[in-house]
């Protein structure tokens, strides 16, 4: 056997190879993206129901401690750490405040992550399922072997389907999950400036 042979076979072996990691992948996105979809609808539901303040009455809000119903979990959750870190530090709360804000938000953006993953990786494995069945139906259809390249379609085009659907869902749960982040941190960066800045004299958490 010839160099190129050699490298044709290694090619095609790899290539054929990688059909049915590709479906597994492809499937447990599906599966994620379906649960994720859940704990989005309920996320949206919560902020659905919160009140809507005027921006420049937000910070008199949180001075108030009034945090029940005004802003998600999420940033009521980093008030109670910050109140109790503010409460525990003593000379060293202004450090630890500021640790607390970058950890928060960093955590924040990295829950992120699976999905600007997805955006880019759905369509990609979609297409990479599409290209496998391909080469081994036109490998049967260069036999006669209609069936082989019948079924090498349905899966090039269902994974296709499969990969941009997932991708397309995914844009659309990132696009609004970004706007709510970073609509969060701005809450955040507001509690933690106003928080900081009143005196400590051990209120209690909201």
């Amino acid at each position: 056997m010839d160099l190129t042979a050699l490298l044709k076979t290694s090619i095609y072996l790899i290539s054929a190879s990688l059909l049915y990691p590709v479906l597994v992948i492809l499937l447990l996105m599906t599966l994620w993206v379906v649960l994720f979809g859940g704990s989005f609808a309920a996320e949206w539901l919560e902020r659905r129901r919160l009140r809507e303040f005027p921006p420049e009455k937000l910070p008199e809000y949180v001075a108030n401690g009034a945090f029940d119903g005004t802003f998600p979990h999420r940033v009521t959750a980093y008030v109670v750490k910050l109140k109790q870190v503010l409460a525990d530090q003593g000379q060293h709360a202004e450090v630890a405040v500021e640790n607390l804000l970058a950890e928060t938000t960093l955590a924040i953006w990295r829950r992120m992550d699976r999905l600007r993953i997805f955006v880019r990786l759905a369509p990609g494995l979609g297409l990479i399922g599409t290209l496998i069945p391909m080469g081994t139906g036109l490998a049967a259809l260069g036999q006669g072997d209609m069936a082989k390249l019948s079924s090498d379609l349905v899966i090039a085009f269902t994974t296709t389907v499969v990969g941009l659907a997932v991708g397309m869902v995914s844009f659309f749960f990132y696009t609004v999950k970004r706007r709510w982040v970073e609509q969060d941190i701005k809450n955040i960066e507001l509690a933690t400036e106003v928080l900081t800045a009143m005196p400590q004299d051990g209120d209690s958490l909201p």
